[in-house]
């Protein structure tokens, strides 16, 4: 188990790097609380491309998971462009039933691969939101450790060889935002805005949603959380992740 550090010893995250592969299990998952940050890197001129391990099709009770996986794609493209990402892949594992197998491995490997990333952004895998908190999704917890997994065999040439191109043995770290051990924040605000607008984008989805649900209105949950997470280390907006070296 990680330790809980204090906001004192929490350094920002590195941004020394140029290209990142953005990893998560659903649309709107790098909404709550990355995206803001992922503007904050795209405007320094770095590269991010957005891989997404299912469709969010069964995150709709009202919605038959055919139609919620087109509309939620098409969200989640529009999504990305607000914080300057062009390029939005889709493994179409089954929501809901993500498991951390030599399959999902083996498709992040490739997109590893594929996209050469200096760093990966991905989000709290651990098994709550803290020590008293929600339950986090099991899609969350396996995709996080299983792209902790994939880094390591993306470097092995004997390991789903030829999956993705050439073994790339270049990534230097991953960081997961809403870690409950986070120990690394990112100032964000300059493009809190935008963080805000990237969730608005998931209409259909935050529609769908019964009233009084956490983060069913964008501004007040988005803002108020960085402007909170902010004032933790001196700056108008921020969100923290947890930096495991690779």
């Amino acid at each position: 188990m990680a330790d809980v550090i204090p906001d004192s010893d929490m350094q920002q995250v590195p941004e020394d790097w140029r290209r990142a592969l953005a990893v998560v299990a659903h649309p709107d998952d790098l909404e709550y609380g990355a995206a803001a940050a992922i503007a904050r890197w795209t405007d320094q001129g770095k590269t991010v491309v957005y891989c997404l391990v299912t469709s969010g099709e069964a995150g709709i009770d009202s919605m038959a998971p055919d139609e919620a996986a087109r509309m939620r794609q098409e969200e989640e493209r529009r999504s990305a462009s607000v914080v300057g990402v062009d390029v939005v892949e889709f493994l179409n594992h089954p929501d809901g039933l993500v498991e951390n197998t030599l399959m999902l491995r083996r498709d992040l490997t490739a997109a590893i691969r594929r996209h050469t990333p200096d760093v990966i952004i991905s989000m709290n895998f651990h098994d709550s939101w803290g020590p008293t908190g929600y339950s986090n999704h099991a899609d969350h917890r396996a995709t996080g450790r299983a792209v902790l997994d994939a880094v390591r065999d993306a470097s092995n040439r004997w390991l789903f060889v030829g999956a993705g191109g050439a073994p790339w043995s270049g990534v230097r770290f991953a960081v997961f935002n809403g870690s409950p051990f986070a120990t690394h924040w990112v100032d964000t605000a300059a493009t809190i805005d935008r963080g805000v607008a990237s969730l608005a984008e998931h209409a259909g989805y935050l529609a769908a949603l019964p009233e009084g649900t956490t983060g069913k209105d964008p501004e007040p949950f988005i803002r108020g959380m960085g402007q909170q997470t902010g004032a933790r280390f001196g700056v108008g907006a921020a969100t923290t992740f947890e930096l495991v070296e690779m």
